[in-house]
């Protein structure tokens, strides 16, 4: 018998409902087997780092030629999130021909595309998908162009939030509000996610409470990621030497994996008991199925 459901922790769970909550949470981080799909999901992010970086040059480099001021924000913008590896690829240039625009562009948006396709299935377990409802390879393809859009947007949000902080000239209440407008853009990308990159059908409703605890989350990882990875590094250099940074790195990325898929947990867990359907063998619902 697992310990969420012994004959003390129901009895906690019947006359605490915070503790209900976490209690279901953890065991359907365990049933749902979360762990795996996190590490799974940390492996992935890191193959799609490289791919979708230069899907993302590639297309900068035709669409804003004329534009380099802009062109470079946005690449940096982007590059600033990968602690360890940001400094150096910002140094690179962007450069290709039609040629690497057509092949490279569509392998590269190929490649970058597994992390949310991972993403989607690691959610449609989470919400208990039957394997035979879930999407097909064309649509979690279309849905994971989906997840880079939304990346790409909380991208260019960062950057006009910051933009416009540095124009008010204002140090400590614009840091605060670099801060606050950054935790906002993820909350909404997050949930966006939550929302979209399933084959099940939360509502917003659904989704907010997990989102906005895993924004929260993933903005103090953004900011102290650099720091995160930099201790890795030096601690494990003389042992791992250059695979040091890769391993600061997977780190982190598992650090981010663990967080959205806890929080997706926590979504879930609320439906779950929202819905008044827990019994002895444990948590089942269903949730409408996305078409």
């Amino acid at each position: 018998m697992a310990w969420t459901t012994s004959d003390r922790v129901m009895a906690l769970r019947e006359r605490w409902r915070p503790f209900d909550v976490f209690a279901e949470m953890m065991d359907g981080w365990r049933r749902h087997l979360s762990g795996r799909n996190a590490s799974l999901l940390a492996f992935f992010a890191f193959l799609s780092i490289f791919p979708l970086l230069l899907a993302v040059t590639t297309i900068l480099g035709f669409v804003l030629e004329d534009n380099d001021e802009l062109r470079e924000r946005l690449v940096n913008g982007a590059l600033k999130d990968i602690p360890g590896l940001g400094a150096d690829l910002a140094e690179g240039t962007i450069s290709g021909n039609v040629w690497a625009l057509v092949i490279g562009l569509l392998s590269a948006l190929w490649s970058s595309t597994k992390a949310f396709v991972g993403l989607q299935g690691a959610l449609d377990d989470t919400w208990e998908v039957d394997v035979d409802d879930r999407a097909g390879l064309p649509v979690l393809r279309g849905r994971a162009l989906l997840g880079i859009l939304f990346l790409g947007g909380a991208q260019i949000g960062s950057i006009v939030v910051a933009t416009i902080v540095n124009a008010a000239g204002l140090p400590i209440i614009g840091n605060v509000a670099l801060i606050a407008g950054t935790v906002v853009i993820n909350i909404v990308v997050i949930g966006a996610m939550y929302r979209f990159l399933t084959s099940a059908s939360p509502t917003w409703r659904d989704v907010w409470p997990g989102a906005l605890i895993a924004g929260t989350v993933f903005t103090l990882l953004q900011h102290f990621g650099t720091t995160i990875v930099k201790n890795i590094t030096e601690n494990a250099g003389d042992t791992y030497g250059q695979f040091a940074l890769v391993l600061g790195i997977v780190t982190w990325l598992s650090l981010v994996a663990i967080t959205t898929l806890m929080c997706a947990e926590l979504n879930a867990a609320r439906v779950r008991l929202a819905r008044g359907t827990l019994d002895d063998l444990g948590p089942e619902f269903d949730l409408p199925i996305r078409a």
